[in-house]
Protein backbone atom coordinates (compact mmCIF):
# COMPACT_ATOMS: atom_id res chain seq x y z
CA UNK A 1 0.00 0.00 0.00
CA UNK A 2 1.03 3.28 -0.63
CA UNK A 3 2.67 5.39 2.48
CA UNK A 4 0.67 8.39 1.46
CA UNK A 5 -2.84 6.66 2.22
CA UNK A 6 -4.71 6.41 5.52
CA UNK A 7 -3.99 3.30 7.48
CA UNK A 8 -7.08 1.00 7.67
CA UNK A 9 -6.65 -1.39 9.95
CA UNK A 10 -9.69 -3.92 9.03
CA UNK A 11 -8.61 -3.12 5.50
CA UNK A 12 -4.98 -3.12 5.07
CA UNK A 13 -4.13 -2.66 1.44
CA UNK A 14 -7.05 -1.45 -0.20
CA UNK A 15 -5.21 -0.69 -3.51
CA UNK A 16 -4.51 -4.47 -4.20
CA UNK A 17 -8.12 -5.25 -3.63
CA UNK A 18 -9.75 -2.90 -6.08
CA UNK A 19 -11.48 -0.30 -3.64
CA UNK A 20 -8.83 2.85 -4.36
CA UNK A 21 -7.64 3.43 -7.09
CA UNK A 22 -5.00 6.08 -8.20
CA UNK A 23 -6.81 9.27 -9.94
CA UNK A 24 -6.97 12.77 -10.22
CA UNK A 25 -10.62 13.21 -9.35
CA UNK A 26 -12.15 15.66 -6.81
CA UNK A 27 -13.31 13.81 -3.76
CA UNK A 28 -17.49 14.71 -3.26
CA UNK A 29 -16.93 15.22 0.75
CA UNK A 30 -13.66 17.95 1.40
CA UNK A 31 -13.48 19.03 -2.93
CA UNK A 32 -10.00 17.80 -3.06
CA UNK A 33 -7.88 15.88 -5.69
CA UNK A 34 -5.73 14.02 -3.48
CA UNK A 35 -4.41 11.37 -5.91
CA UNK A 36 -6.82 8.42 -5.12
CA UNK A 37 -10.75 7.54 -4.91
CA UNK A 38 -13.04 4.89 -3.66
CA UNK A 39 -14.28 2.33 -5.82
CA UNK A 40 -16.68 0.46 -4.12
CA UNK A 41 -20.42 0.76 -2.36
CA UNK A 42 -21.67 3.35 -0.47
CA UNK A 43 -25.46 2.73 0.76
CA UNK A 44 -26.86 6.10 1.18
CA UNK A 45 -30.42 7.48 0.84
CA UNK A 46 -28.22 10.41 -0.83
CA UNK A 47 -27.63 11.82 -4.28
CA UNK A 48 -23.76 11.14 -3.94
CA UNK A 49 -22.27 12.53 -7.18
CA UNK A 50 -18.75 11.76 -7.53
CA UNK A 51 -16.33 9.78 -5.57
CA UNK A 52 -14.62 9.86 -2.15
CA UNK A 53 -11.00 10.04 -1.00
CA UNK A 54 -9.78 7.44 1.70
CA UNK A 55 -8.82 10.19 4.04
CA UNK A 56 -12.51 11.34 4.47
CA UNK A 57 -13.41 7.64 5.01
CA UNK A 58 -10.85 7.33 7.61
CA UNK A 59 -11.59 10.11 9.24
CA UNK A 60 -15.66 8.98 8.92
CA UNK A 61 -16.51 12.90 7.43
CA UNK A 62 -17.89 11.03 4.25
CA UNK A 63 -20.38 8.51 6.18
CA UNK A 64 -21.21 11.37 8.59
CA UNK A 65 -22.31 13.61 5.60
CA UNK A 66 -23.99 11.22 3.36
CA UNK A 67 -25.31 9.22 6.61
CA UNK A 68 -24.77 6.09 5.48
CA UNK A 69 -21.88 2.87 5.65
CA UNK A 70 -19.55 1.43 3.10
CA UNK A 71 -20.38 -1.89 4.01
CA UNK A 72 -23.08 -3.66 5.92
CA UNK A 73 -22.45 -5.04 9.22
CA UNK A 74 -23.99 -8.56 8.77
CA UNK A 75 -20.74 -10.63 10.04
CA UNK A 76 -19.58 -8.27 12.87
CA UNK A 77 -21.01 -10.86 15.66
CA UNK A 78 -19.70 -10.30 19.07
CA UNK A 79 -17.82 -7.09 18.61
CA UNK A 80 -18.15 -4.09 19.86
CA UNK A 81 -20.28 -1.09 18.70
CA UNK A 82 -16.81 0.92 18.26
CA UNK A 83 -15.58 -1.77 16.17
CA UNK A 84 -18.85 -1.71 14.23
CA UNK A 85 -18.52 1.76 13.58
CA UNK A 86 -14.92 1.56 12.74
CA UNK A 87 -15.88 -0.85 9.65
CA UNK A 88 -19.08 0.45 8.62
CA UNK A 89 -18.13 4.17 8.57
CA UNK A 90 -14.06 4.83 8.54
CA UNK A 91 -13.12 1.70 6.18
CA UNK A 92 -13.57 1.07 2.77
CA UNK A 93 -15.69 -1.56 1.83
CA UNK A 94 -15.51 -3.73 -1.52
CA UNK A 95 -17.08 -4.83 -4.13
CA UNK A 96 -18.70 -8.23 -4.62
CA UNK A 97 -21.48 -9.98 -6.62
CA UNK A 98 -23.49 -10.24 -3.64
CA UNK A 99 -23.86 -7.75 -0.89
CA UNK A 100 -20.80 -7.41 0.80
CA UNK A 101 -19.88 -8.18 4.38
CA UNK A 102 -17.42 -8.18 7.19
CA UNK A 103 -16.33 -10.90 8.81
CA UNK A 104 -15.32 -11.37 12.79
CA UNK A 105 -13.40 -13.62 14.87
CA UNK A 106 -11.91 -13.71 18.11
CA UNK A 107 -14.14 -10.49 19.53
CA UNK A 108 -13.07 -8.33 16.64
CA UNK A 109 -13.62 -7.71 13.06
CA UNK A 110 -11.37 -9.51 10.85
CA UNK A 111 -9.28 -7.52 7.72
CA UNK A 112 -9.76 -8.29 4.85
CA UNK A 113 -7.17 -9.47 2.37
CA UNK A 114 -9.32 -10.22 -0.52
CA UNK A 115 -11.22 -12.16 -3.63
CA UNK A 116 -9.30 -15.54 -3.61
CA UNK A 117 -9.70 -18.57 -5.87
CA UNK A 118 -9.44 -21.94 -4.94
CA UNK A 119 -5.88 -22.40 -5.65
CA UNK A 120 -4.93 -19.36 -3.00
CA UNK A 121 -7.90 -20.27 -0.38
CA UNK A 122 -6.14 -23.95 -0.13
CA UNK A 123 -3.13 -22.17 1.32
CA UNK A 124 -5.39 -21.96 4.32
CA UNK A 125 -7.14 -24.90 5.15
CA UNK A 126 -9.51 -23.40 7.82
CA UNK A 127 -10.68 -21.00 5.49
CA UNK A 128 -11.65 -24.15 2.88
CA UNK A 129 -13.24 -25.91 5.56
CA UNK A 130 -15.53 -22.96 6.48
CA UNK A 131 -17.01 -23.08 2.70
CA UNK A 132 -17.94 -27.30 2.96
CA UNK A 133 -19.71 -28.03 -0.23
CA UNK A 134 -19.65 -24.48 -1.76
CA UNK A 135 -15.30 -24.85 -2.18
CA UNK A 136 -15.79 -27.11 -5.20
CA UNK A 137 -17.60 -24.36 -7.11
CA UNK A 138 -14.95 -22.02 -6.71
CA UNK A 139 -13.71 -20.42 -9.83
CA UNK A 140 -17.04 -21.62 -11.87
CA UNK A 141 -18.69 -18.31 -11.54
CA UNK A 142 -17.56 -18.16 -7.59
CA UNK A 143 -14.89 -17.08 -5.29
CA UNK A 144 -13.95 -16.49 -2.10
CA UNK A 145 -13.41 -13.51 -0.01
CA UNK A 146 -10.54 -13.98 2.27
CA UNK A 147 -10.24 -11.98 5.71
CA UNK A 148 -7.39 -12.78 8.65
CA UNK A 149 -8.11 -12.65 12.25
CA UNK A 150 -6.37 -9.68 13.51
CA UNK A 151 -6.43 -10.86 16.67
CA UNK A 152 -4.83 -15.33 15.94
CA UNK A 153 -4.12 -14.59 12.26
CA UNK A 154 -6.93 -17.57 11.60
CA UNK A 155 -7.91 -16.48 7.91
CA UNK A 156 -11.60 -16.69 7.28
CA UNK A 157 -14.09 -17.04 3.68
CA UNK A 158 -17.15 -16.77 2.35
CA UNK A 159 -18.23 -17.18 -1.19
CA UNK A 160 -19.18 -14.45 -3.41
CA UNK A 161 -20.69 -15.84 -6.21
CA UNK A 162 -22.99 -14.89 -9.43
Amino acid sequence: MSDDLPNFRYHPDPVATGSVRASSDRCVCCGRSRGWIYTAGFYTAHDVDGPFCPWCIADGSAAERFEDDFTDCFGLDGVSMDVVQEVTRRTPGFSGWQQPHWLSHCGDAAALVGEVGYAELAEYPEALDQLGDFAAHLGGGANAVLFRCTVCGTRLAYVDAF
